[in-house]
């Protein structure tokens, strides 16, 4: 598989997965779909875009004027779809493991707290100095 796509480019692909956009609709979807308002910003998107195209994943898809103002519209490629799927994939697999590690019982994950009020999963021995290690028995 390939490298991961990024959150800005995972996010841009996403947007365009409803059909072709212009940069400030993709701008706008990808503010409400993320949950992270203005997060995204125009110059970030637009060279987000162009690296995109340049790998296949996303083509221009024309250019209109609306109320005066030029709009340039993208889509998705096929390779696009693709890619998105995968990392779509990758992201299930890692959200399952994820939870499966997270489904053992408490005694075995060896849970306890340090008076923060907060869990403390205990490092693997084979992690910790050993002064540390013999301490936490």
């Amino acid at each position: 598989m390939s490298a991961p796509l990024g959150t800005t480019a995972f996010w841009i692909l996403t947007s365009l997965t409803e059909g072709r956009r212009h940069g400030y609709a993709i701008l706008r979807h990808v503010d409400e779909a993320s949950g992270d308002p203005g997060s995204l910003k125009t110059t970030t998107l637009y060279a987000t875009i162009e690296r995109l195209q340049t790998r296949g994943l996303v083509v221009d898809d024309g250019d209109e004027i609306v109320e005066g103002r030029a709009r340039r519209y993208y889509a998705l490629t096929d390779t696009g779809w693709t890619r998105l799927e995968e990392e779509l994939a990758d992201l299930e697999n890692r959200a399952s493991a994820a939870r499966g590690a997270g489904t053992r019982a408490p005694s075995a994950r060896r849970r306890s707290h340090d008076g923060s009020g907060r869990a403390r999963i205990p490092r693997p021995a084979a992690l910790v100095p050993a002064p540390l290690a013999r301490a936490q028995r």
